[in-house]
């Protein structure tokens, strides 16, 4: 199995995204044309002191979501580092740094239609820091307690963050069976 790309044109550009018309052929020799949503990468972070998980909700107008729960995230700026993306939207969307980075997972969005990667970082040690978010982002923190993890995976609906808290939750050594199994209504994310 494989494949190479045999040719592609940019069909349009918007602000933060290009969309690709690209051609390909298959080891058996078809030929197929894709979609493809170019995206420069972002990066999640799962801050947490130890006993809060730092997230933020947001409203998600793509999924018509009032106020989606999820990690700290941002695209990586044209030139950025991803660690340094991180330390960035970190004191943008919270107002934390963190003193320790350790980066826990590079994954794909959808890769069925776009080239998007996220870095998922882990941020421990924090402290207050300088940062605003832009002016367009509407953005309310949220302090999760740790003891609450479970409820909050089962409750988040976005990708990146899914990655991160499942992560998180292995690296602390799991949650109980008998909670990820409690009722849905029972597992409502804090507010």
């Amino acid at each position: 199995m494989g494949f190479e790309r045999i040719g592609g044109e940019e069909v349009w550009a918007g602000k933060m995204v290009r969309v690709r018309e690209d051609r390909f052929r298959h080891h058996d020799g078809d030929e197929v044309t894709r979609e493809v949503v170019v995206h420069p990468g972002a990066v999640a972070i799962v801050a947490h002191d130890g006993e809060r998980l730092y997230m933020v909700a947001q409203p998600r107008e793509a999924v018509d979501e009032q106020l989606l729960l999820e990690l700290p995230a941002g695209k990586v700026d044209e030139g950025e580092e991803a660690e340094a993306t991180g330390r960035r939207e970190l004191a943008e969307e919270i107002g934390k740094a963190a003193r320790r980075w350790e980066l826990l997972a590079r994954c794909y969005s959808s890769p069925g239609f776009t080239d998007e990667e996220i870095h998922v970082y882990l941020a421990t040690e924090l402290s207050e820091a300088d940062g605003e978010a832009e002016e367009s982002e509407r953005i309310e923190v949220r302090a999760v307690s740790l003891a609450d993890l479970a409820a909050t995976i089962a409750s988040c609906r976005d990708a990146k963050s899914l990655v991160g808290l499942l992560l998180l939750k292995d690296r602390l050594g799991g949650i109980p069976a008998s909670r990820l199994a409690a009722p849905r209504d029972e597992l409502r994310a804090p507010e």
